[in-house]
């Protein structure tokens, strides 16, 4: 959840409380925060290795499921513990080599789940995992919480052969804590950096999810979104991030912010890779009742979609708004533009964000009231020593110097504060914001579009645990993540060795043409770098 976007529109909070100052990195930086030196040689064997680069390794008996875990473990401890110490990941998974060594008999035995099968995964750490590991959304409130089974999503993720790696940090609470924190940061698992330069931010919420696949930590992650928090880090972490419609993906066992407007998603080097992710995450759940309305729209295999010259013919909406802004971004997001074009694209400027500016002020009151609801209900039968967001909070004010060192509540306060669902303050806000939909589809059906494009969020800010996170000046995620409707990004180019992304948007259950145009903008511009552990930029 990149929380100071929505702050900002809201009338409820005054604009200071985004912590706009362009504060100098390293500027006040606490002892924590301090970066490691990079003296290591990055020749790490699996480095940008795709799924089914490894798929091939493994049925050619080059390596097995076991040798690619330990390889990653090991990676995890030299780059994200030590080395750079990236603190992306929060906990590795003590049954990790095993589930791999199990997996390795079925495939001697001929048989192979998919293409997942045998493939490290590293899950958000607010996704629910029935193992020895503990789930708690970064918190400290949580520590030790550990779930009785695992998330839908996680477990159709081991059904499909997945080796679950372990948890990956996140903004605590995905980012809905304080109006002035850090992205990346959580009490638990503290500050997570970006693995292109180490004293920038790598966005939130799904920050350890996008450091760890950008620093080849895992083959691939999920992350979870609310309003960015898959699309924002991936864009400032150089991936593909794919926010899936509302629905398409259970959120059984994901610890909520929203009912309207929370998913999970793929996070990964490559446009083929989060398709072959995307198509084992999703499917119909009982106890997501929303799921049901996927029903005949989701695949097994959206790789099918994959057309190198899948952008000829088509019609693409060009957000005007980011023609204008910082010269390096706006560069990069002429040059993709042109890309477009050059591929047999027609583009039509439109202006989205104007149409939908207005209403980020519903969306923070629907959230608050969303929050307070689901995360009641999820702690009420959790096995946490917190039942409640009151607990919550009485927690962290109980143990204020080790659980909000930096920053505070208020997010969480103001949220506690709410009535329920049957506020006439609630349901308005939400027919505001859920009025998103009909501005889109109206838009793309007046210029007869195949999607609308955009610059994701611009480049990396600076790591302050002292102001919080600041606005880079592009912003795209706000109109998909309130009308529910798919966002992908994908890398757009650097920015003084910060990447930025590519955003495409479309309505409902059009995964599988967003795909079609992100690989075939992929194919044409091959813009994914591979980080170098910078310590900063100067």
């Amino acid at each position: 959840m990149n929380r100071r976007h929505f702050i900002k529109s809201s009338s409820a909070v005054s604009l200071g409380a985004t912590s706009l100052a362009m504060a100098a990195c390293g500027a006040d930086k606490p002892a924590q925060t301090e970066t490691k030196s990079t003296s290591f040689t990055d020749d790490f064997v699996l480095n940008e290795v795709t799924v089914s680069e490894l798929q091939k390794k493994m049925q050619a008996g080059e390596y097995t499921a076991a040798d690619i875990t330990k390889l990653y473990l090991d990676r995890i401890e030299a780059i994200d513990q030590n080395g750079p110490g990236l603190k992306s990941v929060i906990e590795v998974n003590p049954d990790a080599l095993t589930m791999a060594a199990t997996l390795d008999e079925e495939r001697k035995a001929g048989k192979v789940r998919g293409p997942l099968h045998g493939i490290p995964i590293l899950l958000k750490d607010n996704i629910d995992t029935g193992d020895q590991m503990s789930t708690t959304a970064g918190s400290l409130a949580l520590k030790g919480h550990k779930a009785a089974k695992d998330a839908f999503v996680a477990a159709k993720l081991r059904a499909a052969g997945a080796v679950i790696l372990g948890k990956t940090n996140l903004s605590e609470w995905a980012n809905f804590r304080s109006t002035r924190s850090s992205s990346g940061w959580s009490s638990r698992g503290g500050q997570t950096r970006n693995p292109y330069v180490l004293d920038r931010s790598p966005c939130g919420s799904s920050s350890g999810s996008g450091a760890a696949v950008a620093a080849n930590l895992c083959a691939v992650a999920v992350g979870t979104e609310t309003d960015g928090s898959i699309i924002a880090p991936s864009s400032f972490c150089g991936l593909v991030g794919l926010k899936p419609t509302i629905g398409l993906v259970s959120r059984t066992g994901i610890i909520p912010i929203s009912k309207t407007q929370d998913t999970a998603g793929p996070m990964t080097r490559t446009v083929t890779d989060a398709a072959i992710l995307l198509g084992a995450m999703v499917g119909a759940d009982p106890a997501d009742a929303v799921t049901a309305q996927s029903a005949g729209k989701t695949e097994s295999d959206y790789t099918r979609f994959l057309d190198a010259g899948g952008l000829a013919g088509k019609r693409i909406g060009v957000e005007k708004s980011f023609l204008t802004g910082h010269e390096g971004v706006v560069g990069l997001y002429k040059e993709a533009i042109e890309t477009l074009k050059k591929q047999g694209a027609t583009v039509v400027e439109v202006d989205l964000l104007k149409l939908t500016r207005e209403i980020g002020g519903a969306e923070y009151t629907v959230l608050q009231y969303e929050f307070k609801d689901g995360l009641n209900r999820y702690l009420a039968t959790a096995g946490a020593g917190v039942k409640s967001l009151a607990d919550v909070i009485t927690f962290n004010q109980k143990n204020e110097a080790e659980a909000m060192p930096f920053f505070k509540q208020e997010i969480l306060e103001s949220s506690e504060a709410k009535g329920d669902l049957s506020s006439k303050e609630y349901t308005d806000a939400l027919a505001k914001t859920l009025g998103t939909r009909q501005i889109i589809d109206k838009l793309m059906a007046d210029n007869k579009l195949d999607a609308i494009c955009g610059t994701s969020i611009g480049y990396a800010g600076c790591i302050d645990l002292v102001n919080g996170d600041y606005d880079t000046g592009f912003y795209f995620c706000p109109p998909a993540a309130m009308a529910g409707y798919p966002h992908i990004t994908v890398p757009m180019g650097m920015v003084h060795g910060l990447p930025v992304g590519f955003s495409l948007i479309a309505g409902a259950y059009q995964e599988g043409a967003l795909l079609r145009l992100a690989y075939a903008y992929e194919q044409a511009s091959k813009k994914r770098t591979r980080p170098v552990f910078k310590p900063s930029l100067i």
